[in-house]
């Protein structure tokens, strides 16, 4: 027999490799890429793990400058981005000739003939076996070298599963040592109760404080189930905590009753973990602690505090003993309706909360509350961190210690905002339907003096009709106004450009309109704001006695804001009516002239924003509202309706 007869064959080779389970498995690819660079006369042979679109080196025999361990390329820049997308092997004779190779991963590497295929660990692609030399092939690879270099990689993958199975196994052994270890100290030193349970809820071990605290010996509770422990009222959450672990749930701070061998009830803090093998829990092990004293000295506070804490409404407590009455105390409601953290609040007052639009009255009100120790209730409009307005019903209620000194001050704040701009509306929509119904029935009372003998050139019936229907139109907008009130606050994320466009789109044809928007974050608002947008533009058209009107509409950041303003070089709009909008409501002195600018103001302030006017050289509107950066959600960027103030 010939030498070369009698040396094994590269596939017996590579078997031999991975069946050697005294071999690692870095030793047995290195084996199996020799082989193979032998079996298919080729330059060198690789072993990649493919990551986040990057192909890294893992194994590498032969001489290339660019294939070596611990080297790494984009995988858009590798021969195996074909590779890894194949269900079994991929081979190119001439790589400079073929489509199955990228420009640019020729000219990274320069190899002229190649062929791989890809591994598969946990039925998860992992990376590539590889083949490959820098000269083209006079012939394509065989079937018979193409299925040689599947098994490799067949064989390769299996090994790196093998592998990884035995260092999560290493790894969970070394783990469960280590907590028998740490167990077993804890058990034998703690006051507490340390015990382990199996899966079908027996107790398998129980440590010596069993006896201090429930009476039982450890040895007389093995093998009982610990449900027997608890008490009837009990059971229940027990036995759902019990499930829960056997699920691999961890379980902290679990109060339950138990039952002492005299008869006593204790209340005992559970935690219990499942232990685990293969990801199959096959024990649970915890701590009880006795917690009876604590539960009955802290009983009455924490029920008070737990009831304050989980309130959806705004609490304070505050110093009655120091004149300044700083704030002790605020709960998550009024640091969520304020504004302010925990941080800002605590130390300060109340009085943080006020503003330039707040009534001195109110204030007054609740000073002499405070003075006098007396409960107070009052409305007042309050101001959130960030400056907008909120309606807030303010409880203040004194707290007296044993000696019937006043202590403290309770406050509860209810934000009313939505229900003060309900009655604004109304309030609103009556005065206004009420003064312009007067005023234009006087009209139309004025002309039917001239029924039987109207003036020559008149056209009395349109003279009629005129006024006529602007109680129609003003009705129809008191219809539109109440509609958007009674519409839910429905934030969503508005592109400014594909909004402004859509105004502007609807009303080229009547005006000279341009878009300027410099800000890539979105306005967090309704889809009303189209409605507000169309009567701003409209009001702007309709005054201007021009034939042509120019109205510019964009959009820029101003910190947490986009700001739309709506701009047009038409006569400007009345003093009168920028008073009633800055004032945000009308007295008898001041009237708007119709619903148009409550509607926008009503949009606007709907969503946390403000509306803004000025009238020099046309009429400029600015809408304030919340922005939406490209990463943040609409939950995170909406805020609460604001006063009908701004």
């Amino acid at each position: 027999m010939s030498e070369r007869a009698s040396q094994p064959s590269a596939r017996e080779r590579v078997y031999e490799a991975f069946a050697d389970r005294n071999q690692s498995v870095e030793a047995a690819v290195e084996t199996a890429l020799e082989a193979g660079v032998d079996r298919l006369g080729v330059s060198v042979g690789f072993l990649t793990r493919i990551t986040d679109s990057t192909q890294h080196i893992e194994q590498a025999v032969g001489e290339h400058e660019a294939i070596r361990a611990g080297q790494h390329c984009r995988l858009a820049e590798a021969y195996c981005r074909r590779t890894i997308e194949q269900d079994g092997f991929l081979s190119v004779q001439d790589a400079a000739a073929s489509s199955k190779v990228s420009e640019a991963a020729y000219e990274t590497f320069g190899l002229g003939s190649y062929v791989g295929c890809r591994v598969v660990v946990d039925h998860e692609s992992y990376g590539t076996v590889c083949f490959a030399d820098g000269a083209a092939r006079d012939t394509p690879f065989s079937e018979a070298e193409e299925l040689f270099v599947e098994l490799v990689a067949r064989l390769v993958g299996r090994a790196i599963e093998r592998r990884q199975y035995e260092r999560r196994q290493t790894e969970r052994t070394a783990q469960l040592a280590a907590e028998k270890r740490r167990f077993e100290g804890i058990a034998e030193n703690s006051s507490d109760i340390i015990y382990r349970i199996d899966t079908r809820g027996e107790l398998t071990y129980v440590s010596e404080a069993v006896e201090r605290l429930l009476g039982y010996a450890p040895d007389e509770l093995v093998g009982e189930n610990f449900a027997l422990l608890v008490t009837d009222a009990a059971a229940p959450a027990a036995l759902d905590a019990f499930d829960r672990i056997l699920d691999g749930e961890e379980v902290q701070g679990l109060e339950l009753t138990f039952s002492h061998r005299d008869g006593r009830t204790l209340t005992m803090e559970i935690n219990a973990t499942p232990i685990t093998a293969d990801g199959t829990v096959t024990a649970i092990q915890g701590v009880a602690r006795d917690i009876t004293e604590r539960k009955e000295r802290e009983s009455e506070i924490r029920l008070r505090t737990r009831a304050m804490e989980v309130a959806e409404v705004p609490i304070t407590m505050a110093d009655a003993t120091d004149p300044n009455n700083p704030i002790i105390y605020a709960n998550e409601a009024f640091e969520e309706v304020t504004g302010y953290s925990e941080a800002q609040i605590l130390g300060n007052n109340c009085r943080m909360l006020q503003g330039p639009g707040t009534d001195p009255e109110a204030i007054e009100t609740i000073r002499d509350g405070i003075e006098a120790e007396r409960p107070m209730t009052v409305r007042v409009l309050n101001y959130r961190r960030d400056g907008t307005p909120f309606w807030n019903r303010v409880t203040v209620t004194p707290i007296a210690d044993e000696s019937g000194e006043v202590t403290h001050f309770l406050g509860f704040q209810q934000d009313v905002t939505e229900q003060q701009r309900i009655t604004r509306l109304v309030e609103l929509l009556n005065r206004v339907l009420r003064h312009n119904l007067r005023n234009e029935l006087t009209v139309i009372e004025g002309y039917t003096d001239f029924v039987d003998d109207p003036p020559e050139g008149t056209d009395l019936q349109e003279q009629i009709r005129r006024p006529l229907r602007r109680l129609v139109s003003l009705s129809e907008r008191a219809r539109e106004l109440e509609s958007l009130a009674k519409k839910a606050h429905d934030p969503v994320r508005l592109d400014p450009d594909t909004v402004l466009s859509a105004v502007a789109d609807r009303y080229r044809g009547r005006a000279t309109v341009d878009i300027n928007v410099d800000t890539d974050r979105g306005i967090c608002a309704g889809t009303e704001l189209e409605t507000a947008l169309d009567e701003l533009v409209t009001n702007a058209i309709t005054h201007d006695p021009a034939d042509s009107t120019s109205v510019s509409l964009s959009a820029h950041d101003d910190g947490e804001w986009v700001v739309v303003t709506v701009a047009d070089d038409g006569p400007g709009i009345p003093p009168m009516e920028v008073a009633v909008v800055e004032a945000g409501q009308e007295t008898q002195l001041e009237h708007g002239k119709g619903l148009g600018l409550w509607l926008v103001n009503w949009v606007v302030t709907q969503y946390g924003g403000s509306f803004q006017l000025s009238a020099d050289d046309g009429t400029v509107a600015r809408l304030r509202l919340p922005a939406v950066g490209p990463d943040e959600s609409v939950d995170d960027a909406a805020r609460r309706p604001t006063a009908l103030l701004r």
